[in-house]
């Protein structure tokens, strides 16, 4: 097709968008596009995929975009799988259009003959999880971009077991999508919204994990913009604790972000007014949550006005042994294979089952029967208790009292997270993680250093031997297949290898295994020693 006939396409592409989009932002964006080529076939010339994670993507008119077309038929294809007399419980957050793409989800469902409950107001993911097990539902919708940047929204959807959606529900959803016509000649009704008793129900849920007895303990917080800081406070005056001092630049939900580049508690900055507010209050623990409040930050005293933030590695240790010493009976404890192997040790040395899934919580949490812990690298957590798992998914409300519960316990004894940390690093040695990225423009450099790696694979990296190999491509363990390589290396080390599903990344996971035989601050330089060769020898592996 000649270029003027493929504008011509991409033309009538776009008015016919315009005939059926019922957004009049939206309407006016495409119509001030209409002759510019390269605008449209950004929009038009491709599609939002719905996947694993939904859809997520820019907002903005056509396919390409989040929008209220794009959710509408979303919608649609989610009615058409669950069909008529099915319950769906819709979640969102404080995102540009969130509350609009709940309610068209809402109107869409209920005009296809299924039950649309809203939740109240803008709340916490792990809201939206709890609450598709405690009302029964047979699946969840939740409109949020988690800390992707302004511009970005989503639609996640969870199964009836409050867990994401695996396949082959995606992809029956996704061809579902696919033959749905126009959306205005979608009938539409109007959802139900449900009152405070369903945030209560996860407030009594939360507060009930092992928390222990201590309540003595100044927290520095802040929820990143997001929907966090209700929720979270009302769980610690529920549980005992004294309201976090909260940043107030950051407390009220704004979809601009506008005091941090990024709205991810782990980019360079974004935890400085956290930092500073900590110092001034004196506070023992900073929590921080993502804008959608699924995952956790934590932060600890040094000293002199100095703090650290721990690892996810660290975090996900400290509460997963926390959660093995207040339960009981046959437990199983799960991480994914890009986290440390840490958990394992402490799962093996209490005698409880462990797992490991590929990277997500959708697989996590589909580890086995039993589970009462699971967590992952990227702050996320989901913690149980004696009655097992209250979220299905990450909870970074669950996870922020629990640490907060920890470190009280640990202030009593005149001891710190750090100090425990160092207690594990003792008894099971020191396991020291860190990342490497490579961000690419072509995504084929990505490809060709993978197959590169296949072909050849390296026989040392950062001085230690490479004793196995696995290629995950090959579904190695039992596991669902992924495109990764996984290295075993002398001494316990380990590194894996995977492109990012989300951006134009080839990501490398590093673990050290140093024993711990004299004072832990040797060992702790010993493995950064060992993590800045493993990242030299890759730098030159990859010729990224």
């Amino acid at each position: 097709m000649s270029a003027a006939g493929a504008t011509t396409d991409m033309r009538q592409a776009a008015l016919a968008w315009l005939a059926q989009d019922p957004d009049p932002d939206t309407r006016a964006e495409l119509e001030s596009l209409l002759d510019d080529p390269e605008a449209l076939a950004d929009r038009f010339g491709a599609k939002l995929e719905f996947g694993t994670a939904g859809l997520r993507g820019e907002l903005g008119a056509g396919p390409n975009r989040m929008n209220r077309v794009t959710v509408m038929r979303a919608a649609a294809g989610l009615a058409a799988v669950l069909g008529p007399g099915r319950h769906v419980v819709i979640g969102y957050d404080a995102r540009h259009k969130s509350d609009v793409f709940a309610r068209d989800t809402a109107a869409v469902l209920t005009a296809a003959g299924l039950r649309a409950s809203l939740l109240p107001e803008p709340l916490p993911t792990p809201v939206l999880a709890f609450a598709v097990r405690h009302l029964g539902a047979d699946a969840g919708v939740t409109v949020t971009a988690s800390h992707n940047p302004p511009r970005d929204n989503g639609y996640k959807v969870y199964w009836g077991d409050g867990s994401q959606i695996v396949p082959p529900v995606d992809g029956r959803i996704s061809a579902a999508i696919d033959a749905v016509g126009p959306v205005d000649g979608l009938p539409l009704g109007e959802g139900e919204v449900l009152d405070g008793a369903i945030v209560e129900a996860y407030l009594a849920a939360v507060t009930e994990l092992p928390l222990g007895q201590a309540r003595d303990l100044r927290v520095a917080y802040t929820p990143m913009h997001g929907v966090g800081h209700g929720t979270l406070v009302s769980a610690f005056r529920r549980a005992g604790f004294d309201e976090p001092a909260t940043v107030e630049q950051q407390r009220d939900p704004d979809p601009d972000f506008p005091t941090v580049a990024f709205p991810n508690p782990e980019e360079p900055g974004a935890m400085d007014l956290a930092l500073a507010l900590a110092t001034k209050v004196e506070a023992d623990l900073v929590l921080a949550n993502d804008p959608d409040a699924d995952r956790c930050a934590v932060g600890v005293p040094l000293g002199g006005g100095t703090f650290r933030m721990l690892t996810g590695d660290e975090v996900g240790a400290l509460l997963g042994e926390h959660v093995i010493t207040h339960t009981r009976g046959d437990r199983l404890v799960a991480t994914t294979i890009v986290s440390s192997t840490l958990l394992g040790k402490i799962a093996q040395a209490h005698g409880v089952r462990y797992a490991e899934t590929l990277t997500g919580f959708k697989w996590i949490m589909r580890a086995g029967e039993g589970l009462v812990y699971g967590y992952e690298e990227a702050l996320g957590y989901s913690v149980g208790g004696e009655h097992g798992l209250p979220v299905h998914d990450k909870d970074g409300i669950g996870a922020a009292l629990t640490v907060a519960g920890i470190a009280a316990e640990a202030k009593l004894t005149g001891r710190t997270l750090l100090d425990l940390l160092d207690e594990q690093a003792r008894r099971y040695g020191l396991h020291a993680t860190s990342q490497l990225s490579f961000r690419v423009a072509d995504l084929s450099l990505i490809a060709d250093a993978m197959a590169r790696l296949r072909a050849t694979p390296p026989e040392t990296l950062g001085g230690m031997a490479v004793e196995s190999w696995d290629d995950l491509s090959e579904g190695e363990g039992g596991l669902p297949p992924t495109d990764g390589l996984r290295y075993r290396l002398g001494g316990g080390a380990r590194v894996v290898v995977r492109p990012s599903g989300t951006e134009p990344k080839l990501k490398c996971y590093l673990e050290v295994v140093v024993p711990v035989t004299g004072e832990v601050a040797e060992a702790r330089a010993a493995a950064a020693e060992d993590l800045e060769a493993l990242k030299a020898d890759l730098r030159s592996v990859m010729g990224l």
